[in-house]
């Protein structure tokens, strides 16, 4: 366990210090405002679907180190996935994230993120940004999610 607890740290410290995908796509076709007003998380997920497929994911924003270390996750683990792909990790990484059993051959390295239920307060710091992309790609307009 101690081991896991490292490697969270680690890995939320280094995407939180060079997050991945940090910027607006400009040919989004999807996009969704998210805010957590407890901990005052705010980002904007942006999404290119082509067909089903999402071939572009990234997000803007600013907050605590594991809200935006989670979207920068996410945004890795979501590139090229198709629409029913997205939606299997999303439930994963909920799941793994609430302490229930997850498939970690899904999860991949998104494992890392079953650290957040160490932090019950801070689960919805980590789950705002797939909240909010999941928002993204099941609608057709901007819209705005809040994990009050």
């Amino acid at each position: 366990m101690s081991d896991l607890r490292d490697l969270y740290q680690q890995v939320i410290m280094d995407h939180n210090k060079n997050p991945r995908n940090f910027r607006e796509i400009e040919d989004a076709n999807h996009f969704a405002h998210g805010n957590n007003p407890l901990c005052g998380d705010k980002l904007v997920v942006y999404v290119k679907l082509d067909g089903n497929v999402i071939t572009d994911v990234s997000f803007k924003g600013s907050g605590c180190a594991i809200s935006m270390a989670s979207a920068s996750l996410m945004t890795e683990s979501l590139k090229g996935k198709t629409l029913e792909e997205a939606d299997a990790i999303y439930e994963q990484v909920h799941k793994t994230m609430t302490g229930e059993t997850a498939d970690r051959h899904l999860l991949g390295k998104l494992e890392v993120l079953s650290g957040v239920k160490e932090f019950p307060a801070r689960v919805k710091c980590a789950t705002l940004s797939w909240h909010t992309v999941h928002a993204a790609v099941d609608s057709d307009h901007d819209i705005s999610v809040s994990t009050e």
